[in-house]
């Protein structure tokens, strides 16, 4: 939607969003927050542009690696690059923290993991899934046992990022000015 074009039923937030960042930003960072594949067009309703502006900002976000693609139904399909997310989720953690910083994170992490493992007496997120799906199974506890699971999956995710950013802590600069081209 052109800017100064919204509709009475539009917050006023979207408004000022369009009126102070750029079409490009508001496609990527639309993009960058997807949870699954989306096409151009919902990409652009939701960054209030042309789908054609959307699609244009998308392919040069595909050149840049950031983004990556996928045919579903015939139709181009959009969502943030996984490696492009995990260095970047990498490197923030080496300019935020410490090697110190980063061990006790790493500690703390798989205290959480320890700590549902024996609440729930189980070995993975997905055995905590599997008892969700049980006959018997009252809806608030497959809701509760469904939320640890997705807890413990991103808790094992950061704790393999913590551990890459320890592993490079010494090889990878944290301060890219640092580095020459």
């Amino acid at each position: 939607m052109p800017p100064g074009n919204a509709s009475d039923d539009e917050p006023e937030w979207v408004e000022t969003w369009e009126e102070h960042t750029s079409a490009f930003d508001r496609v990527t960072s639309v993009t960058m927050t997807l949870s699954e594949f989306q096409s151009a067009s919902w990409i652009a309703e939701e960054a209030a542009v042309s789908p054609n502006t959307a699609r244009n900002h998308l392919d040069r976000l595909i050149d840049l690696g950031v983004v990556t693609t996928s045919e579903q139904d015939g139709t181009r399909h959009y969502y943030p690059d996984p490696l492009y997310t995990r260095l970047r989720d990498i490197q923030e953690l080496l300019e935020d923290s410490s090697k110190q910083e980063l061990s006790e994170q790493a500690t703390a992490l798989k205290d959480d993991i320890e700590a549902w493992k024996g609440k729930y007496d189980a070995d993975s997120p997905d055995m905590l899934r599997e008892r969700a799906a049980v006959d018997g199974v009252s809806a608030e506890q497959a809701y509760e046992l469904t939320q640890a699971a997705s807890d413990w999956d991103l808790t094992r995710y950061r704790l393999s990022l913590v551990r890459d950013a320890i592993r490079n802590y010494d090889t990878w600069p944290s301060d890219r000015s640092s580095n020459t081209v």
